[in-house]
C-alpha cells in the first residue's frame, strides 16, 4: 500500500523543503521504492506563471505545460522523474476548482466552506494516481504558521486520519539558530513551530534540524522531549557546499533508514543508484575553469535562474570542467565584462528592459566568435541582431516592445494563423495565453545541433507568445549565414538558429535547461561549454 510522505517548514522560509523533498525521493528511489513528489503551494494565483521572478524564482514549466514553483525542477533534477500537472497545485486552484463547482451546481445548494470542500479538493489532489507508487512525498509549501496554507495542513491531518499512522508520516523541517554571543544552539524556535503543529491536530513524526553546525547532544534530546519525538529521528541538516551532496548527507544522517524503519520497510540502499551525489563528485576533479556569463535582468535573486545554472554545472560534471559562471546585468555590464568570458548565455525573459543590452552581448558573441546559446527571448534577439547588422535591416524589432515596421518577432495571429498554433492577441489576460510545455522539433541534417542531439526529431519545453517571423525574413536569415536548423514538425515555426563559419553560436525557441540533469546534461550546455573550453 502507497505510503505519504508530508513535508512541512517552521520557524522560517527557505530551509530547503523543495531539496529535502527531493533528496528524500533520490534515497527512496536508490532503495529500489517507486515515488511520486508533489507540491501544494499557498499562494492565490492560479498557477506560477505570472509571479515575478524577482521575487520567486524561475518558473518552471512541466513537459504537459504547467508554470510551477521552482522546487519542481529539484524534484526532476534529482530524481530523474518528469513532473506533470497532477504534481503542483496552489491554494488558487484549490478556490478555483471549488467555485466552479459551485457555480455548476455540484454541491447541490449546500453552504461551501474550507472543511468538507476545499479540504476535499485538496485530499483529492494528493491522493490522485496514488496507488501507482510505494510513496507520494508531499511538500507544502510556506512555514507552519501562514494562514493561506492551513487548508493544506488540515487536508493532510484528515489523510493521516483516513489512512493511519500506517500509511503517512510527517517530516517536520525547521531551524536551530546559533547565537554566537552565548556561544549557543538555541531550540526554542524548534520546539515553537512544533506547537503551532500540535495546535493543529498535527504531530510531527520526524524532525530535521537545519543548523549551520553540529547540534550537541543534549540539545537533540531536549528537543526530542518537548517536541514528542524519539530521539533518534532528531536529524541534524547540516548546509551542504553542494545540493547535489544533500542526499548523501541526509543519509549518512539516517532519514531515509528512519522513514523506512517507521513503516517498517528495511530494503537495502544501493549508494551507486544516488546519482546526483555521485555526479557533484565530478565538479571536483576538473582542472579547466571554464568562464562562462549568463546576461540577464533578473540578477537581484540568483533563483530566477535556477535552471539555467544547474544546467550549465551538469555540463561541467560531463566535461570534468571548473566553472566561473559571471553574472551580467543587461542593462549595465561593460564590454571589458564580455572581453574576459569563454562563453555566454543569453537568458530568457519577457519585455523590453534590457533587450537592447542582450543585442549588443550577442553581436560582440558574433563579432569576435565568442561561444554563444540563446534562450528564448535570446533566440529572438539573436534574429534581430543578425537582421539589423548582417542582413541590413535596421529596424528589425519585436511587436512584444513596441510597433515596428520589420516585425521579425510577433505573435502568430499579428502574421499569419498556422493550424494547431493558437496564440491570444496582446490584449487579452496573460496567464496561459503561451505555447507551454513539451513540443516537437525537427532537426536539420547536418546541422550543428542534428549532431549534438544525434538525432533528428527532438521534444523540448516551452514557455513563450512570440515567434520569428519566418515567412517573411527566413530567406534573407538563411542567404545571409543564420540556418533555421529546427523548425516545428509542419516547417513553419522556428525553433532554433545556428550560424554558419562560427564556433558555436545557437538560439532556440525553447528552455533546454528544463531538461538538463546531473546525471544526463543538456547535449546544448555541453556543446557550449566544450565550445568555450577550446577558448581558454
Amino acid at each position: 500500500m502507497t505510503k505519504f510522505v508530508f513535508i512541512t517548514g517552521g520557524v522560517c522560509s527557505s530551509l530547503g523543503k523543495g531539496i529535502t523533498t527531493a533528496s528524500l525521493g533520490a534515497l527512496l528511489l536508490a532503495r529500489g521504492y517507486t515515488v511520486k513528489l508533489r507540491k501544494l503551494e499557498q499562494y492565490l494565483n492560479i498557477d506560477s506563471g505570472t509571479m515575478s521572478p524577482i521575487q520567486h524564482g524561475e518558473v518552471f514549466v512541466t513537459k504537459d505545460g504547467l508554470e510551477t514553483d521552482l522546487d519542481l525542477g529539484h524534484y526532476e533534477r534529482f530524481t530523474g522523474i518528469d513532473a506533470t500537472k497532477d504534481d503542483y497545485i496552489t491554494m488558487g486552484m484549490v478556490y478555483n476548482q471549488v467555485l466552479k463547482k459551485e457555480r455548476r451546481g455540484d454541491y447541490l445548494g449546500a453552504t461551501v466552506q474550507i472543511i468538507p470542500h476545499v479540504t476535499d479538493e485538496i485530499k483529492q489532489f494528493i491522493t490522485k494516481d496514488s496507488e501507482v507508487v510505494d510513496f507520494v512525498l508531499c511538500e507544502i509549501g510556506g512555514t507552519v504558521g501562514d494562514i493561506e496554507g492551513q487548508a493544506f495542513l488540515e487536508a493532510a491531518r484528515q489523510i493521516r486520519i483516513d489512512l493511519g499512522t500506517e500509511k503517512t508520516i510527517f517530516v517536520h523541517l525547521t531551524l536551530i539558530p546559533y547565537m554566537s554571543t552565548s556561544g549557543e544552539t538555541k531550540t526554542k524556535p524548534t520546539q515553537h513551530s512544533v506547537k503551532w503543529l500540535q495546535s493543529l491536530g498535527i504531530q510531527p513524526d520526524l524532525l530535521l534540524c537545519r543548523s549551520e553546525r553540529d547540534i550537541e547532544k543534549n540539545a537533540l534530546a531536549k528537543i526530542a522531549l518537548f517536541c514528542n519525538v524519539p530521539q533518534k529521528r532528531v536529524i541534524i541538516g547540516r548546509t551542504a557546499e553542494d545540493i547535489y551532496q544533500v542526499p548523501l548527507m541526509y543519509h549518512e544522517a539516517g532519514l531515509d533508514t528512519e522513514v523506512c524503519s517507521y513503516f517498517n520497510m528495511k530494503n537495502n540502499v544501493n549508494l551507486n543508484n544516488i546519482k546526483v551525489s555521485v555526479a557533484s563528485r565530478k565538479e571536483k576533479c576538473g582542472s579547466n575553469i571554464v568562464k562562462i556569463g549568463i546576461v540577464g535582468k533578473y540578477l537581484e535573486l540568483k533563483d530566477a535562474y535556477k535552471s539555467l545554472i544547474e544546467a550549465i554545472r551538469h555540463a561541467g560534471f560531463a566535461l570534468n570542467a571548473s566553472l566561473e559562471i559571471h553574472y551580467l546585468d543587461s542593462e549595465k555590464y561593460t564590454k571589458k565584462d564580455l572581453s574576459i568570458l569563454n562563453a555566454i548565455v543569453i537568458a530568457g525573459g519577457f519585455g523590453h528592459r534590457g533587450a537592447e543590452g542582450k543585442i549588443n552581448a550577442i553581436q560582440y558573441a558574433r563579432e569576435n566568435k565568442v561561444p554563444l546559446l540563446g534562450i528564448c527571448l535570446g533566440m529572438q534577439l539573436s534574429v534581430i541582431e543578425f537582421l539589423r547588422h548582417v542582413v541590413g535591416i535596421p529596424k528589425a524589432g519585436s511587436t512584444e516592445f513596441e510597433k515596428t515596421p520589420e516585425p521579425a518577432i510577433g505573435l502568430i495571429t499579428e502574421w499569419e494563423h498556422f493550424e494547431g498554433y493558437k496564440t491570444k492577441g496582446s490584449t487579452q489576460q496573460k496567464g496561459g495565453t503561451m505555447r507551454l510545455g513539451a513540443y516537437k522539433c525537427e532537426l536539420k541534417e547536418n546541422s550543428l545541433v542534428a549532431q549534438l542531439y544525434n538525432h533528428h526529431t527532438i521534444q523540448e519545453r516551452h514557455r513563450h507568445r512570440y515567434e520569428v517571423n519566418k515567412e517573411r525574413y527566413g530567406a534573407q536569415m538563411e542567404a545571409n549565414g543564420m540556418i533555421i536548423s529546427g523548425t516545428s514538425p509542419d516547417g513553419e515555426l522556428p525553433e532554433i538558429v545556428e550560424l554558419k563559419n562560427h564556433p558555436f553560436f545557437v538560439g532556440v525557441q525553447f528552455h533546454p535547461e528544463l531538461k538538463s540533469r546531473p546525471f544526463e546534461p543538456h547535449p546544448l550546455f555541453v556543446g557550449l561549454l566544450k565550445a568555450g573550453m577550446d577558448k581558454i
